[in-house]
Formats: C-alpha cells, structure tokens, sequence
C-alpha cells in the first residue's frame, strides 16, 4: 500500500451515491417489512434508514465538485483579493509575472474558481481580473493585467476558458517590479 492516497473524483462519488441509495432503498424495504412483522428493532431501523438517506445526499453532493485544487504548470501563487460570490473574482498576481506565467495562473484560477454554480443561469458571464499594484512616489496604481471568463459552446475547445492579456499593463507592472 502506497504512503499517499488520492482524493475520490467527483465520478467516484456518484458512484458511491448509487451504492448507498441501493443500501437506503434496501434499509427503507426491511424497515416497512419490519413494521408489517412488529418487529422489536423497527424504530432503530427507522434511524437506520433515515441515516443511510444522509449518507445517500452526503456521497450525491460531494459528487458535484472536485475537492482538489487543479495545478497548471507554469502558474505562480495567486491571492484572491476579491470574490462577489457570483460573476466578479480579482486575483493579486507579483509585479515580476511574466506573460506566459500570467496565462497559466488565470488558466488555473478559471479552473480552481469558476465553477458552474457561478454561472447564474447564463444570464450574467462570470470574469477573473487579475490585478497587481505598482507604486510610483508614494503612489500606488492598481493595474489589471488580464482577465479570463468560461467559454460559452457545446464542444471541448468552445468550453475552454478565454484568456485576455493586457500587454500594456502587463508591461507596466514588469517595470515597477524593477
């Protein structure tokens, strides 16, 4: 036996759900049966089965997100300075980033932070900003680097998030860092 241990994908959640809702199903059935014969246990059963019905949401719910962070190669730490819980996320990236740092860490952040319960039904389009802050003569101007918002398609490349750099700012930033 290995010394590290993975986290169940969401698929082995849901499969797991069906396991358990097969066991509540089965508990629900003896806990009837039960009553029908008056059997001495029938109350516990019915704690039983009400726990297996916990069990059963508990394994569904987890079945929906992923509990580990994705990691994309190249992307630096971020710091999330900024969630409206639904379509406005602004993560601090360093002054020093480089470009192809930058697309990897907004690629990373739209994995890690847009998830579709922050999709609104379509009817507002979630976005990352993200933001650093250079600081000239005791001033100090917040400068948004780029941004990336999900897809919006059927197929694997329609759903790719959209990555938008700002090659501008970016430069700007690049030179406070100095």
């Amino acid at each position: 036996m290995s010394a590290h241990t993975s986290m169940l994908s969401p698929e082995q959640f849901l499969l797991a759900t069906q396991y358990f809702a097969i066991g509540t199903l089965l508990f629900g059935a003896l806990t009837a049966l039960s009553f029908v014969l008056k059997w001495g246990i029938r109350f516990r059963l019915v704690g039983a089965t009400g726990f297996m019905g916990v069990l059963t949401a508990g394994m569904f719910g987890l079945s929906f997100q992923p509990l580990t962070q994705t990691v994309v190669p190249g992307a630096v730490p971020y710091t999330t300075v900024f969630d409206s819980g639904a379509s406005q996320i602004v993560i601090a990236v360093p002054n020093d980033i480089t470009r192809t740092e930058l697309e990897a860490t907004l690629e990373q952040a739209a994995s890690n932070l847009l998830k579709p319960s922050r999709l609104g039904g379509g009817q507002v389009v979630p976005v990352i900003r993200a933001r650093a802050i250079a600081h000239k003569n005791g001033v100090s101007e917040l400068l948004y680097l780029g941004k990336v918002t999900p897809g919006r398609g059927n197929t694997a490349e329609e759903k790719a998030p959209v990555i938008e750099i700002y090659a501008d700012q970016l430069a700007k930033a690049n030179r406070a860092a100095v």
